[in-house]
C-alpha cells in the first residue's frame, strides 16, 4: 500500500495509525478542508477502502438528495396559511367514506378532477380541485386544542422550558424581509396564545390584525401632533435610549429599537393602503363574503400584492361535539371555507400570483369517525386532512389515505412536521440545518419533518 506524502507531511501522527483509523482520518480532513464525502482515488486504500468508497459515495448521493429537498424549493415567495381553528372534521370534507357507517349524513360531490369527492358543503373549492393537492393521512399525536395548536404552528410539542417559533417566523430568519415597509409577518384573526417568534428574535413576531375591517390600528398620528413635533419627540426617545444600547447591546435591545424605526417608517408610508379594505369594489369584498374570515382572504391578496411574505388566518367554529347534522353548524363554518379559499385562490390565479404563493389550509387534528350519543363527533388525532396550492405544488389529488372508516392514517402518513417541512421545502428553507436557542440547543425549522416531495412532481 502506497500513502500520500504529503498527507504525512499534513498530519505528522498518520505514520502510526492502523490502516483504517487512517482512512478515517483522511475522510475526515477531506470533508473538512475539501468539502467532499469521497476521497479521490489517489488515496484510496485497496479493495476494502474501494468498498468504503462506494458505500460513501452512496451516502453522499443521499445527502445530496436530503440536501437538494430543504433548499431547492418550490415557487412560493409568499404563504397564506388558513388555519381551521377546533379541529375540521375530515370525514364531511375531503376524506369521505360513502357506504360507511361513520360516514354520517354529509353526501358527496363530484369535483372538476375525476375520481375526486368533496363534501356537499364544498361546491365552489370542488370546482378548483385541480389546483388542491389534498392530503388525507395527516396524524398526530395530540387531541387536546391548545397542543395541538402549538404543534401545528411550531412542529414541537408545547413545553414549559422553551418557546418555539412559528413558520413563518422561521420564515423572515433564514430569508429576510421581503417587504421593507409593511410588515412581513401578519396574523389575522388569530388566538392570543400564538406561538410568535418563539426564541428568535421579537422583530419575528407575526403582527397580530384582529379585525381585517378595521385594517392595522394606531397608525394614524393624533390630529394635535404636528409632524416636526413628532420627530422632535423621537429624536428625544433616541438620545434617551442611546445610553441604555451602548451598556447593553443585546439582540432583544437592539429589536426594541428596530421595531421603533420600523413603526416610524410605516407610519409615513403610502403602503398602509394595503390593509384598507376599502380600497376594494365593493362586489369584490361581497364575493369573499363580509364575514371576517372573507375579508381575512382578501386582505391576505391584497398584502401578497403588497409582496408581504407571510400571512395567517383563522376560522373558528369546527369544534362540533354536539349536533353537527341537526343544526347549520356544519353547512355555516364550511361554507365559510369554501366560498372565501376558493375565490382567494381563483384570484391569486387570475391575477398570476398563484404560482409564487403557497395556500394552505389545516387544522391541529380530525374528528371522530364514531358519532357520539350528542350527535356530534369528539377529538381524533389519528386522522385528519388539510390541503396545499400553488407555490410549486401539483394540483390535482389526493396525498395518502385514511383506512376504511376514516380512523387511522393508512398509506402515506404525513406527520405534522412532514406538513411544515414541505411549507418549509416550497419556500426554500433549509430543513436540516440546526438553530441554536439562548440556551445553546438546537432547532430544526420543522422539527424532524421530511417534506413530501411527490406533492412537487
Amino acid at each position: 500500500m502506497t500513502q500520500s506524502p504529503k498527507a504525512f507531511a499534513m498530519f505528522p501522527n498518520l505514520k502510526s495509525l492502523d490502516t483504517l483509523s487512517r482512512r478515517s482520518l483522511m475522510e475526515h480532513a477531506a470533508r473538512t478542508m475539501l468539502g467532499v464525502t469521497v476521497l479521490p482515488s489517489a488515496l484510496a486504500f485497496g479493495a476494502d477502502a474501494a468498498r468504503d468508497a462506494k458505500k460513501a459515495e452512496a451516502n453522499a448521493k443521499k445527502e445530496a438528495v436530503n440536501d437538494k429537498a430543504s433548499s431547492a424549493g418550490g415557487t412560493a415567495k409568499h404563504v397564506i396559511f388558513l388555519y381551521m381553528s377546533g379541529a375540521m372534521t375530515h370525514l364531511d370534507t375531503f376524506d369521505l367514506k360513502p357506504g360507511r357507517e361513520t360516514q354520517g349524513e354529509t353526501k358527496g360531490i363530484a369535483t372538476k378532477v375525476a375520481g375526486m369527492q368533496f363534501g356537499e358543503t364544498l361546491p365552489e373549492l370542488a370546482k378548483l380541485a385541480g389546483d388542491l393537492a389534498v392530503i388525507r393521512s395527516l396524524h398526530t399525536e395530540t387531541g387536546d386544542h391548545e397542543g395541538g395548536r402549538y404543534l401545528l404552528r411550531t412542529s414541537y410539542k408545547e413545553i414549559a422550558s422553551i418557546r418555539h417559533p412559528g413558520m413563518g417566523a422561521w420564515a423572515l430568519k433564514v430569508l429576510g424581509r421581503q417587504n421593507r415597509t409593511l410588515p412581513d409577518n401578519v396574523l389575522i384573526g388569530g388566538e392570543a396564545r400564538h406561538p410568535g417568534a418563539g426564541f428568535l428574535e421579537p422583530a419575528f413576531t407575526p403582527v397580530p390584525i384582529g379585525d381585517p375591517n378595521a385594517g392595522l390600528q394606531n397608525t394614524v398620528t393624533p390630529k394635535y401632533l404636528t409632524e416636526s413635533s413628532f420627530e422632535k419627540r423621537m429624536e428625544l426617545i433616541d438620545k434617551f435610549d442611546s445610553g441604555f444600547r451602548k451598556k447593553y447591546p443585546q439582540k432583544q435591545v437592539e429589536a426594541y429599537g428596530e421595531f421603533y424605526r420600523q413603526a416610524n417608517q410605516l407610519v409615513h408610508s403610502d403602503e398602509l393602503k394595503a390593509f384598507d379594505l376599502n380600497q376594494e369594489k365593493a362586489e369584490v369584498r361581497d364575493k369573499y363574503g363580509r364575514d371576517q374570515f372573507g375579508q381575512g382572504c382578501l386582505l391576505a391578496r391584497r398584502l401578497v400584492e403588497h409582496n408581504v411574505r407571510f400571512i395567517e388566518i383563522s376560522l373558528g367554529g369546527w369544534d362540533m361535539h354536539v349536533d353537527i347534522y341537526q343544526s347549520d353548524k356544519l353547512p355555516k363554518v364550511a361554507g365559510t371555507m369554501d366560498r372565501a379559499a376558493s375565490v382567494l385562490i381563483s384570484d391569486l390565479k387570475e391575477k398570476g400570483l398563484l404560482k409564487n404563493t403557497l395556500v394552505v389550509l389545516a387544522t391541529e387534528f380530525g374528528r371522530s369517525p364514531r358519532i357520539n350519543q350528542n350527535s356530534g363527533r369528539d377529538h381524533h388525532p389519528g386522522a385528519f386532512s388539510g390541503f396545499m396550492a400553488g407555490g410549486g405544488i401539483k394540483g390535482g389529488r389526493f396525498y395518502g389515505k385514511s383506512d376504511k372508516d376514516g380512523f387511522s392514517a393508512e398509506d402515506d402518513d404525513v406527520t405534522i412536521g412532514d406538513f411544515n417541512a414541505t411549507i418549509g421545502h416550497a419556500l426554500g428553507l433549509p430543513l436540516t440545518k440546526d438553530f441554536f436557542s439562548k440556551s445553546g440547543r438546537p432547532f430544526k425549522v420543522a422539527h424532524d419533518g421530511k417534506p413530501i416531495m411527490a406533492l412537487f412532481s
